[in-house]
């Protein structure tokens, strides 16, 4: 039974190459959310954007994996359903995210990052990443702590540069991978 998982993990790995055409497409949405983080508009404005900076998430993520040739759907392996599951767990979560937009607005691009952070730590275990499981924890604490003590355009900043970082390390465990 096991060996079996492992087989269809090892399988996961290779035909989607980690999840790399996610966290490239996500590298494409904090760079939009910086953008709207460093212009003048108000608060509320900047927070209502970045929640639609997600909506293009699946078919950025679907163009990339054309580029670098992942198997998008990956339907003969039953555990990409488990990679969807894991998506979808985080959604109650975003609910804390959209009371935060009005509660405190000035700090819901802080929890919003979090909760992208977090949302990591089962795709350590699917995709047998250490990426993965590092940065699910680096990236709530990091922006707990940059939260605390700056605005939320260094928030998107760190989030674009650790999502820079992500996606080289995903390539260098890709590489490993064959």
């Amino acid at each position: 039974m096991n060996e079996t998982i492992d087989r269809l993990r090892d399988d996961c790995c290779v035909k989607q190459k980690k999840g790399l055409h996610f966290i490239v497409a996500s590298v494409l949405i904090w760079t939009a959310v910086l953008l709207i983080h460093i212009s003048p508009l108000p608060i509320e404005s900047k927070n209502l954007f970045t929640f639609c900076c997600s909506a293009p998430l699946m078919p950025l993520a679907y163009m990339i994996s054309k580029i670098i040739k992942v198997d998008f759907q990956n339907k003969s392996n039953p555990l990409t359903n488990l990679g969807i599951i894991f998506s979808v767990g985080q959604m109650p979560y975003l609910l804390i995210a959209m009371w935060i937009f009005s509660a405190s607005p000035e700090n819901m691009l802080m929890v919003y990052a979090m909760i992208f952070g977090a949302h990591l730590l089962p795709y350590g275990w699917l995709y047998k990443s250490k990426t993965y499981y590092v940065l699910s924890a680096v990236i709530p604490i990091a922006v707990l702590i940059t939260g605390i003590k700056f605005s939320s355009g260094i928030i998107a900043v760190l989030m674009l540069c650790t999502e820079i970082v992500f996606c080289l390390c995903l390539v260098l465990e890709n590489k490993k991978v064959k």
